[in-house]
């Protein structure tokens, strides 16, 4: 009857039918290798660490997307976290699934909302994926971290602001008994991501291995 009232059209192109239309979603644009081993950045052969990692203590061990971040996905991605579509998680787990490698022996968790932002949007996108991924990949999800108050946003910071920002802005609710594989809807600069890491590895986890639906890319950084 929703249906009838307000039809559904694609985020992307508009076309009436679903949220993301089977062309749309066969269009997303892949992250394929070569990839640094460590962060996941598009490079031009592969290689360990490139300059957008290299020198920087990370905390995880690997990160992987499953799109990049273009105008696409980024319409994709605002109608999932800012306009309530929260179904979008699930769909977007199928994808990660499908382009991500699934991790043996572990535990998924996710970067915790800031608690303003979570007020405001009723969600916790990052949660929801996780919890999705949780079913997709039959993995156990735990809430193992929380945020330390009194942080900025990261939108509109710099590349150093970010990483300074979010320095020790994590905390751990619980002490992970495995491997914990770390789950974000958008990995930017990955200064969130690694210091949601390192929060983890210091009260135990053995190993931290980060997973987003979408990844920002600078260009080759080799």
């Amino acid at each position: 009857m929703l249906d009838l009232v307000l039809p559904q059209r694609c985020l992307v192109c508009a076309s009436a039918g679903r949220q993301l239309c089977s062309d749309c979603r066969s269009s997303l644009p892949r992250i394929e290798p070569p990839l640094c081993e460590c962060c996941g950045a598009p490079t031009a052969w592969p290689v360990e660490r490139c300059r957008e990692c290299s020198g920087r203590r990370l905390g995880f061990a690997t990160a992987r997307a499953a799109v990049a971040y273009d105008a696409a996905v980024r319409r994709l991605v605002a109608g999932w976290k800012e306009r309530g579509l929260r179904t979008l998680a699930g769909e977007a787990a199928v994808i990660v699934a499908e382009r991500v490698a699934r991790p043996d022996d572990a535990v998924l968790t996710f970067v915790p909302a800031d608690p303003g932002r979570r007020l405001h949007r009723g969600h916790n996108p990052a949660e929801r994926l996780a919890e999705a991924l949780s079913d997709v990949w039959a993995l156990p999800c735990q809430p193992l971290l929380t945020r330390v108050a009194g942080r900025q946003r990261q939108r509109g910071l710099s590349l150093a602001e970010r990483r300074r920002n979010v320095s020790g802005a994590f905390a751990t609710r619980a002490t992970p008994g495995s491997s914990v594989v770390l789950v974000d809807d958008v990995y930017t600069s990955g200064a969130t991501a690694a210091a949601a890491a390192t929060a983890l590895r210091r009260e135990g986890a053995p190993r931290v291995d980060v997973v987003s639906f979408a990844r920002a890319i600078r260009g080759h950084v080799n």
